[in-house]
């Protein structure tokens, strides 16, 4: 049987490969875990934005390569249909995918103006208006999932694929001292306080590489 390797880079910077390892854990999926060096080039243009395709995180599964979160996402859900990764209703299912879409696209203020760190606090941080309005917008999807599907997370009682893809999100949010709703920092906790992002950023705080781009800019 072909062995399931799931290649990533940095844990405390990478929020795609986040996304992709935590759906691989979402779906049960058993892998191993194949880590990339701050060395090579190509990891550090994508950690720094520098670069216009996003290669990692990449999943190897029985003879297929698939790279892209939401290619990875949509072909978890099709191999184990059990995952629960998008909602079985078709409506709820196809705002699932929109709002997956808008992440993974989308919010690049955001992305530059409050890059993942999750060994880094930054109380009182200043917020400008353009990572506002993301920010703004963000938080405007989730109350409307919450009042469409009642919580606690963002289509109901089970995770989605959405889930995974808001969750680098989380953890900006704490990072740089985001004031939010209730609703939504109760949401940024759960999130946070699942086993598997636990496991995570544990891991992230105990890695040894640091990027001066990204830790001296604030």
């Amino acid at each position: 049987m072909t062995k399931t390797t799931l290649t990533i880079s940095s844990k405390n910077y990478s929020s795609w490969s986040l996304r992709g390892w935590l759906l691989c854990e979402m779906a049960g999926l058993e892998f191993e875990e194949k880590l990339l060096s701050s060395s090579d080039a190509a990891t550090r243009a994508e950690l720094l934005l520098l670069s216009p395709s996003f290669l990692v995180p990449c999943l190897e599964h029985n003879g297929i390569k698939v790279w892209d979160t939401l290619a990875i996402a949509e072909y978890l859900q099709e191999v184990i249909p059990d995952s629960g990764l998008l909602p079985k209703d078709l409506k709820t299912r196809t705002h699932c995918r929109a709002i997956s879409g808008e992440m993974h696209s989308g919010f690049s203020n955001l992305r530059a103006a409050l890059p993942m760190n999750l060994k880094a606090h930054y109380p009182g941080f200043k917020i400008w208006a353009g990572a506002q309005a993301d920010i703004d917008h963000i938080v405007s999807i989730w109350n409307d999932c919450f009042s469409r599907y009642k919580g606690p997370y963002l289509f109901g009682e089970h995770l989605t694929m959405a889930d995974a893809m808001y969750a680098p999100v989380c953890t900006r949010f704490t990072t740089y001292d985001v004031e939010l709703d209730e609703a939504c920092d109760a949401y940024r906790k759960k999130i946070l306080a699942l086993p598997a992002m636990m496991k995570w950023i544990k891991a992230a705080k105990s890695e040894p590489e640091e990027f001066e781009e990204l830790d001296m800019e604030f």
